[in-house]
């Protein structure tokens, strides 16, 4: 059994009379700790798939796993609790509180979790020891990422689900999110999905899963992931 499982999930939209099919028979796995991107053109479900996986969104029809739990029959109770303490989310804003300093944001989501990891800890892993009490006004936009991505981990959650990380930053910027989403994975064994329009992105990565028009295109392992630095777009 994999770690994540997605199995024939459909999801329909309906707008009056109209019925749109966002995800259209979505099938694929991510084994535990691995760096997987999902990448397509916009449009092509992407982000429903990774809302559905972060429990934001719920299925039309077909079956999602994580951990070889059930995701697409919990109750809207149930899918709180799924959030709160299994997933991470790092989107393209950072949503950062500006009147907190970067340290009390990552408390922020250590206080809603069973299992949290310390703020500060986090931090130095994200490289940010010396920016602990700026308020986000005070941080760049990568460092300002870099908060979000610590914040996400402190929950110590069973999945790290970013959706177009880098797409705020600058070139040079993006290139180090990458790597410390990277990182986490080769060195502490996270599970992190990734979702992007950015093909380049799929060299980093350990699994690609290729999007298009509501479907799985294409799933592949990539034998040699590239590191982070060495990618260029």
């Amino acid at each position: 059994m994999a770690f994540v499982e997605f199995r024939d999930v459909g999801k329909v939209y309906r707008m009056g009379s109209v019925e749109v099919h966002a995800v259209d028979g979505m099938t694929f796995d991510i084994e535990e700790g691995e760096l997987c991107v999902i990448v397509g053109p916009s449009g092509a479900g992407k982000t429903t798939v990774l809302n559905m996986l972060g429990g934001m969104d719920s299925c039309t029809s077909g079956t999602i796993m994580l951990a070889g739990h059930e995701v697409s029959g919990l109750s809207e109770r149930e899918l709180t609790l799924y959030r709160r303490h299994d997933i991470g989310f790092v989107f393209q804003f950072y949503n950062l509180v500006q009147n907190l300093t970067a340290i009390e944001n990552v408390e922020l989501a250590s206080q809603i979790c069973d299992d949290p990891l310390p703020a500060a800890e986090v931090l130095d892993e994200v490289g940010l020891s010396s920016r602990k009490a700026n308020f986000p006004a005070q941080l760049s936009g990568g460092e300002q990422q870099r908060v979000a991505i610590a914040r996400a981990l402190a929950k110590n959650p069973k999945l790290l689900l970013c959706d177009e990380p880098t797409g705020a930053l600058d070139y040079v910027t993006g290139k180090q999110v990458l790597g410390l989403l990277q990182k986490t994975c080769n060195e502490h064994g996270r599970t992190v999905a990734i979702v992007t329009h950015n093909t380049a992105f799929t060299q980093i990565a350990d699994r690609v899963i290729r999007v298009r028009e509501g479907r799985a295109e294409s799933v592949e392992k990539n034998a040699r992931p590239l590191a982070a630095t060495e990618v260029e777009w």
